[in-house]
């Protein structure tokens, strides 16, 4: 599968804060149903703490479409949390969106109502600081 325009940005940025990669991509076989996330990652957050697991799906926003990439986003995402709650619960799945995208088409209100709908959890990242902004 072909890696987002993005994805050694998010990579960069997700290592920057402390991030161990552990699978690039992250595979996962349900009944013989192949997933393939973009990231898979681990922090020890703190000594008193287990450690955090996450994995990461990475979109850029970019076709001429920003609702048609939303549905497809929207859509891995449903389907590759699913999954993780099968093959592995204690992972955590978020979906990473670049600033811009975030701060002008995630603001729409039939976007924020399906953000709250089905629990999405987002990375909002900075192409060039190759920097997190914002974990939601």
């Amino acid at each position: 599968m072909a890696k987002d325009k993005f994805h050694a940005v998010v990579r960069l940025a997700l290592e920057k804060e402390g991030w161990q990669i552990t699978d690039d991509p992250y595979e996962i076989n349900v009944e013989g149903v192949d997933f393939e996330i973009d990231l898979a990652a681990e922090q020890v957050l703190a000594a008193t703490r287990n450690n955090q697991k996450i994995a990461v799906e990475i979109k850029s926003f970019i076709s001429p479409s920003n609702i048609s990439d939303f549905h497809t986003a929207l859509g891995q995402f449903l389907n590759y949390r699913d999954a993780l709650a099968l093959t592995e619960p204690e992972r955590h799945l978020y979906l990473a969106v670049r600033l811009p995208v975030y701060e002008s088409f995630f603001q729409k209100r039939f976007i924020q109502s399906a953000i709250r709908k089905y629990q999405l959890s987002l990375v909002i990242y900075d192409v060039s600081e190759q920097e997190i902004v914002k974990w939601l």
